[in-house]
């Protein structure tokens, strides 16, 4: 367990930013170690240069027509190449809303070789999901910043039972642990969580730190029903996310149409500024996110090596291995 073991007397290093700080860092220190007690298929794969270079990142999820795309176009003021919405479940992709010079849109097997893009490991989750996976590249001064993650509308009911033909929760995990914020997206007139609404919530299990709740379309009820509805949401986010306190409710109605009722216009521009404030704090607070999360992935390595270590030390050198494994 020589990895453990820190060197006397070095010297400090300093660096230009602190993604180059922690490539470096990682390179020498943190990779050998998960190499050496396989930290990359037990726990987590290994990490490439754009992990450390990569925007922040926003991941939307919601079920299907709670407005997860308008919402993006409502931020980016218009339309990205590849753009479908509809009251029926529209967008039946993954699209990462990134920032170009040229319009287009890329393929998601073009992006699972793509060594400049942070989305080669999706290539586990198989061909089924990169059909299902795309990336639109427009110019926009908003996407400078950040980087939007658009997903699949979540279905309920019968549509539910469908079998996407991936690991559709698997995918959410993957997200989750590598984006900034994730955003989950209700609307006014529909709080019920289906089963895979609940199943994708419990996949962000310990990233609720990141999580921030939008109620969509409130100007569609009225103040009374408005105050009946943000109790239930209330309620029912409280027996999915198992948190002490639950996370900040956004209100309002994230589309450039006329509001319903117009009383609500004060309230929904405070709360329209308030999550703007929000998401524009995500470049500042990249660079400690990324070495939070890099702190975070270096104890759970050391804590894998030790237990490899620990077993292995268990093992027997010449006969009997195969009765201490049942064992």
């Amino acid at each position: 367990m020589s990895f453990f073991k820190r060197k006397k007397d070095s010297e400090p290093q300093f660096y230009a930013t602190v993604a180059d700080g922690l490539k470096k860092i990682y390179e020498g220190k943190l990779l050998p170690l998960e190499e050496t007690y396989d930290f990359h298929e037990f726990v987590s794969p290994q990490l490439n240069e754009p992990d450390f270079d990569a925007k922040p990142m926003v991941l939307l999820v919601g079920q299907y027509s709670t407005g997860k795309t308008t919402f993006i176009r409502y931020l980016l003021e218009r339309d990205y190449p590849g753009i479908r919405i509809g009251p029926e479940p529209t967008t039946d992709s993954f699209t990462a809303v990134m920032y170009g010079e040229h319009e287009q849109v890329i393929p998601g097997n073009a992006l699972a070789v793509d060594k400049s893009k942070q989305f080669r490991p999706l290539s586990k989750f198989g061909g089924s999901f990169l059909n299902r996976f795309q990336c639109s590249i427009l110019k926009s001064t908003v996407l400078k910043c950040v980087t939007m993650i658009d997903t699949p509308g979540i279905l309920s009911g019968e549509k539910q039972r469908v079998d996407r033909g991936y690991d559709f929760v698997g995918v959410l995990r993957w997200f989750a642990e590598r984006v900034d914020r994730i955003i989950l997206l209700f609307d006014a007139n529909k709080l019920d969580i289906s089963d895979e609404f609940r199943r994708s919530i419990e996949a962000i299990h310990g990233y609720e730190d990141k999580v921030r709740i939008v109620l969509n379309k409130a100007d569609q009820v009225d103040h009374q029903e408005l105050m009946r509805v943000y109790g239930a949401l209330m309620w029912s986010i409280s027996k999915v996310i198992n948190v002490p306190e639950c996370p900040k409710i956004f209100v309002g109605s994230f589309w450039d149409q006329q509001l319903k009722h117009d009383l609500y216009r004060r309230l929904f521009e405070k709360e329209l500024q308030c999550l703007f404030d929000d998401l524009q704090d995500l470049p500042r607070y990249a660079a400690m996110r990324k070495l939070n999360d890099f702190i975070k992935r270096a104890r759970m390595a050391k804590i894998h090596a030790y237990i490899i270590s620990n077993l292995k030390d268990d093992m027997p050198k010449m006969f009997g291995k195969g009765r201490k494994r049942k064992s």
